[in-house]
């Protein structure tokens, strides 16, 4: 399946899906951590946020409001890219039986038997 095969709505379903993924990785990097995180490695103090002294709160909420959206997400783009069921298909008529392989199935000379090889 290619992507031009699927509607619009479940290319902007999974473009959102995918927006919300790299948001909540980033909102979870830039937060504090208890013990400097990775703010220190950014040549930070771990004390110090560069946002201000209340963005814990804010990107705690933040984290929070993007990891529902973000489950609620998965769940739902879950049940719209499920294949439906196929119909079960009748079985094909049988065919008849050709020759065996190794068989010879010419007829001899004219009203003679077919002969059967030596083994």
């Amino acid at each position: 399946m290619t992507i031009l095969a699927l509607p619009v709505l479940h290319i902007v379903l999974a473009t959102l899906f995918v927006l919300i993924c790299l948001l909540l990785m980033l909102v979870i990097l830039i937060q504090k951590g208890r013990g400097g995180g990775l703010s220190g490695a950014f040549g930070g103090v771990g004390g110090h946020s560069p946002f201000g002294a209340k963005t814990g709160d804010v990107f705690t909420w933040v984290t929070v409001a993007l990891a529902t959206c973000f489950l609620a997400m998965a769940v739902g783009l879950n049940f719209v890219y499920r294949k439906l069921p196929t119909p079960i298909q009748p079985p094909p008529a049988a065919q008849p039986a050709g020759p065996v392989a190794g068989e010879d199935s010419s007829p001899g000379p004219a009203g003679a038997p077919a002969t059967q090889p030596a083994s």
